[in-house]
């Protein structure tokens, strides 16, 4: 007979063993990400962006360089040393020795157009990665919306698949009674691999799709460790084209990048007009010249502009601002031309949607329901049930389809907006 702490430690193991299988049931459940979670934890870890940062910082250290100044030249002699002298040995009696200090003076504010080059460029390299940022997150979103599309498509087909189910267990039930035939049940049987195999599909399609988010996190995660979660539906409304046309005239890093292309080639047009101007170099010299024991001298050198070496470069650099200023033309055509585009996809998109909810949806229920209550009472013969519910499904899988052709839409229409005008 077991005495009460028998009994106590039996309960007190009991409820260790449950809390743990809680634990690891809680463990073993992955976290849905949220798009904003998913966004945030791609900017920390994809290795793009970590690697253009990287960039960033190079050129910024380019810009110390760009400012520095001329270092200045020493200049020491030890002349008229006589290694032949008879004896007494002194060959250093009438040694002459000379030192002098020189140092390049820049004109023209070189060093300063140096350095706003040099920023410049920095300042294109930080666009540069915001519209690398601006391309890696398309990819991002278009396969966060294709693990959403994934996951409903599943939850259709293993919907569609219990109803079958049940559909089926009637069935069993009324070849029992005698109401169908034993090759009519068989026919119904064999019309359950359709919905087993869109259930298989759907998902290795989920897994796939996470794996290319997870590729874009570079995160080593086990797929059944990861999930993701999100509205899977469309806007009734959308702004009118001229606002994502104002707001892509804003924001578009690679716009900035011509205009900011435009100002450095400005730049680099002055610095090159500076480097044809002439540096003097100033000398200071001191030495022994006996019979004078100590002399000191000042020179100044001037290079002569006989020949204008730099007219090249100039004209160069005059040009590449001509051939900015139609780069940038040409980039702000592809920015009304991608807007354009991506809104005309986002507006059908959305009308085909407005008439898969106002009737096409409603509607293949409503025939799926009858064609399959008819049948079972012998009302509908078995390809008018089969036809009715491979038109539900087929209807159900392309509303599914054109939402998630919808979201990637407005994937494309943010991308060529520059920024999320469409969460």
């Amino acid at each position: 007979m077991m005495g009460p702490e028998y009994a106590l430690r039996t309960t007190r193991m009991l409820t260790a063993f449950l809390f743990c299988s809680g634990l690891a049931a809680v463990a073993q459940t992955p976290q849905a990400l949220t798009w904003s979670e998913v966004r945030e934890k791609f900017e920390v870890s994809n290795p793009s962006l970590r690697a253009a940062q990287i960039g960033i910082g190079e050129s910024k250290a380019s810009e110390i360089t760009a400012y520095l100044k001329p270092n200045p030249d020493v200049t020491t002699t030890l002349d008229q040393f006589n290694p032949f002298t008879p004896n007494p040995y002194r060959p250093l009696a009438n040694t002459l020795p000379f030192g002098s200090v020189s140092y390049l003076y820049e004109r023209g504010n070189k060093r300063e157009l140096r350095r706003q080059s040099a920023r410049q460029a920095t300042s294109l390299a930080e666009l540069g990665l915001a519209d690398q940022e601006r391309v890696l997150l398309f990819n991002l979103r278009s396969a966060f919306v294709q693990t959403l599309h994934a996951k409903a498509v599943l939850r259709l087909a293993a919907d569609n698949l219990d109803y079958y189910d049940q559909f089926l267990a009637v069935n069993r039930e009324r070849l029992k009674a005698g109401d169908i035939s034993q090759v009519d049940l068989d026919r119904l049987e064999l019309q359950r691999v359709q919905y087993e195999t869109d259930r298989e599909s759907a998902n290795v399609s989920l897994r796939t799709s996470k794996i290319q988010l997870l590729t874009l996190f570079n995160d080593r995660t086990q797929v059944d460790q990861f999930d993701v979660t999100g509205p899977y539906d469309a806007a009734e409304r959308m702004q009118p084209l001229d606002e994502f046309r104002r707001i892509a005239l804003e924001t578009r890093p690679d716009l900035k990048a011509a205009s900011q292309a435009i100002r450095k080639a400005h730049v680099d047009h002055d610095l090159a007009v500076a480097n044809g101007t002439t540096d003097p170099t100033f000398s200071v010299d001191g030495g022994r010249n006996p019979p004078i024991p100590v002399y000191v001298g000042v020179s100044v050198m001037i290079p002569l502009k006989i020949h204008d070496r730099n007219q090249g470069e100039k004209l160069r650099t005059e040009l590449v601002i001509t051939r900015n200023e139609r780069l940038r033309e040409a980039t702000e055509a592809q920015v009304y031309g991608d807007v354009d585009a991506a809104y005309a996809t986002v507006n059908s998109n959305l009308t085909l949607l407005r008439s898969f909810k106002d009737r096409y949806l409603q509607r293949a229920v409503r025939v799926r329901d009858t064609l399959s209550f008819a049948y079972q009472n012998g009302g509908a013969s078995l390809l008018e049930f089969l036809g009715a519910q491979n038109d539900y499904r087929s209807v159900q899988l392309n509303y599914l389809n054109l939402i998630g052709s919808y979201l990637t839409a407005v994937s494309q229409l943010n991308l060529a907006a520059g920024r999320e005008v469409i969460p």
